[in-house]
């Protein structure tokens, strides 16, 4: 992997200095010249890296740069040969084939397992959230594209399921898939997504609480025919969901 953020990645053992360059026309199809930027790498990366085994076939002359697009959220890592101010205009650009291959993946929402449309829960006691795994709802899922002699293989995976539990309580931000739960669990909360309702459902439309959850898809993206290119942007997909929340009626 070649790319790099302001901090260096791994894959690129570089940082940006303060040598900045112009922007060329690497950010999208229909961006301006001025929204990217391109940064010298320091240290430059190490010599395994793509961006460096390309710049060793083309001469070597030259040195890596971070690529910062804030249009499209791109950051990667380019070669600029000495002499050059900016990277020539691609015929193709890389990150137009990335978001055609992902496209392709046909991406959708979470696949929301628990809360169940049919059960019911209670005030109070811990509800575990939870989603099943496939390639088009969670990842990781990868498909390639190719145009004008370019071929760029980009990989997608959920990396956060921000869960809105349709109570007006802030959502509950999840890093992964969440656990399921079982019987033998008892009363405990989710070690890791789960959320107590503090009230019934009772006077929402349809006696039911109406969530939402939203999984932020993070892409990776390189070149894998034609120059050395690589960078990183994120997808967002949503499911609705409904939760049944009941009070326990004790009698005496």
């Amino acid at each position: 992997m070649c790319a790099s953020d302001a901090k260096g990645t791994p894959g690129s053992s570089g940082i940006p200095d303060n040598s900045k360059q112009g922007a060329g026309t690497s950010s999208s199809s229909n961006s301006s010249p001025d929204d990217c930027t391109y940064t010298k790498l320091v240290p430059q990366p190490p010599p395994e890296n793509l961006t460096m085994q390309d710049a060793k076939r083309r001469g070597g002359k030259g040195a890596a740069y971070q690529v910062i697009c804030p249009s499209t959220g791109r950051f990667g890592v380019v070669w600029i040969p000495d002499g050059q101010n900016q990277p020539a205009a691609p015929q193709i650009d890389p990150e137009v084939l990335a978001r055609r291959a992902v496209d392709s993946m046909k991406l959708v929402g979470p696949k929301v397992a628990n809360p169940k449309a049919g059960g019911k829960y209670v005030v109070g006691m811990p509800t575990w959230m939870w989603v099943d795994q496939t390639l088009t709802t969670y990842g990781p899922n990868s498909a390639t594209a190719t145009a004008g002699g370019v071929t760029v293989t980009a990989t997608a995976e959920v990396s956060s399921i921000s869960w809105d539990m349709g109570d007006g309580t802030p959502s509950v931000v999840c890093d992964g898939p969440g656990t399921k739960y079982t019987p033998s669990m008892g009363k405990t909360q989710s070690p890791d997504c789960g959320h107590v309702y503090d009230k019934a459902s009772t006077d929402e439309t349809g006696g039911k609480f109406h969530g939402t959850a939203k999984a932020t898809w993070t892409v990776n993206w390189q070149v894998t025919g034609g120059p050395a290119d690589a960078g990183s942007f994120t997808e967002v997909r949503q499911t609705q969901f409904t939760v049944d929340v009941r009070e326990v009626q004790v009698l005496n």
